[in-house]
């Protein structure tokens, strides 16, 4: 699937050795990778879409963080003297802004990654309490291969902003939570003022992505779940998309496209997803469609969402049986692999390409086809089925 993937992304094979000068890291800056602790492209790790439970804990960085501009080539140079033949995914001299970006094995790292790999130019959106420790990190070169593209070049981030997708504006920020020492010395980083400081900087971006999730009570059954934890996975996991579209239409170019991100539980039962997140899904995929409409009509933007299946992450963990889903969906989705990132990855940068210029409001499954099964095929109650088999 790698393979295919790349080819999709008319990406050729180059030589995989780093040149010193992407290693140098101007004091305060971080670069972002997506994929994790040597793994290939294609054995990206991620998760349910469920970010840490403590992703929207009220603690940021200082100012954003800037970075040298580089920009990032989807084909090697010998590749780019031939002829290519067929469609291919340019987004060379487009723009994203890519909220939720925690760690560099996250759905939201395998898109940022993709999106580079076609040529576009990636600015995100990430917490305090994750930046601090990754920014030490990038320094001491731990995530220098995952940043490798199919290439051999680097993926880089042109600039990092702090973002707390809860609050919408400063006027929305209790003041314990100004107060915060984990907020000392942050600033712009609600949605509005993150908006505003990117046009400021940039003028304007092409791509928006909504990679955010966080279901505080994720862990209890919904008869459980209290009006305060429900509400909090609605407000970070759902609305926080309605507000970054918000603010971010006015500064997207038209023909622009954004998407985030959603889960198999908004529309089937999945014991163990609880705290209100199978709800906030659901309302997810119905928002998508409204604001298809509304961002179609008022500014020509399409909105879609990617429901991609169980991957292994540290955010995933949350959930606490991430590893049962995986064992689960090998078992019984027609495409008898692990899902990869790289997979969701690619399907977001098709979906926000040219190529999909015609697609909006749709929900786009990237599961191995699981979301098609209408029953459990490894029950016992199956055995002596005469189910397909690989030849």
């Amino acid at each position: 699937m790698a393979a295919t993937a790349v080819s999709g992304l008319q990406m050729a094979t180059a030589r995989s050795n780093i040149s010193s000068s992407h290693r140098i890291f101007k004091a305060g800056a971080a670069i972002l990778g997506t994929n994790s602790k040597g793994r290939s492209w294609a054995k990206l790790a991620s998760a349910c879409h469920i970010s840490s439970l403590q992703h929207f804990e009220r603690s940021f960085s200082s100012s954003p963080i800037r970075f040298d501009k580089v920009v990032t080539k989807a084909m090697s140079e010998a590749s780019e003297k031939k002829p290519v033949s067929g469609l291919s995914i340019d987004l060379k001299g487009k723009r994203a802004f890519i909220a939720g970006v925690a760690d560099d094995n996250g759905y939201g790292w395998a898109i940022a990654k993709s999106l580079a790999a076609a040529g576009a130019e990636i600015l995100v959106g990430t917490w305090v309490p994750a930046l601090s420790i990754f920014e030490t990190s990038l320094r001491r070169g731990k995530f220098d291969e995952s940043r490798v593209l199919p290439d051999g070049s680097l993926m880089e981030i042109t600039k990092v902003y702090p973002l707390d997708a809860v609050y919408d504006t400063l006027d929305d920020v209790p003041e314990e939570v100004k107060a915060n020492k984990r907020y000392a010395g942050s600033s712009n980083w609600t949605v509005q003022e993150v908006a505003e400081t990117v046009k400021q900087d940039f003028g304007s971006i092409d791509i928006l992505v909504h990679s955010l999730a966080n279901g505080p009570e994720v862990t209890k059954p919904l008869l459980e779940t209290s009006r305060k934890g429900y509400l909090a996975a609605v407000s970070a996991s759902t609305y926080s998309y309605v507000s970054l579209l918000k603010y971010f239409i006015p500064i997207m170019n038209p023909g622009g496209s954004s998407i985030s991100l959603t889960y198999i539980a908004s529309e089937r039962i999945i014991p163990g997803y609880g705290g209100g997140m199978s709800s906030a899904k659901a309302a997810l995929e119905s928002d998508t469609r409204v604001l298809a409409f509304e961002a179609g009509r008022k500014s020509k933007i399409r909105v879609n969402t990617i429901s991609a299946g169980p991957l292994r992450s540290r955010a995933a963990k949350a959930i606490g049986f991430i590893d049962t889903m995986i064992e689960y969906s090998l078992a019984n989705a027609p495409l008898q692999k692990e899902l990869s990132a790289d997979e969701v990855g690619n399907a977001a940068a098709f979906l926000v390409s040219p190529l999909a210029s015609a697609i909006t409001g749709a929900v786009i499954y990237v599961d191995n086809g699981l979301n098609a099964m209408g029953v459990g095929v490894d029950s016992p109650l199956f055995t002596d089925l005469n189910l397909p088999k690989e030849g």
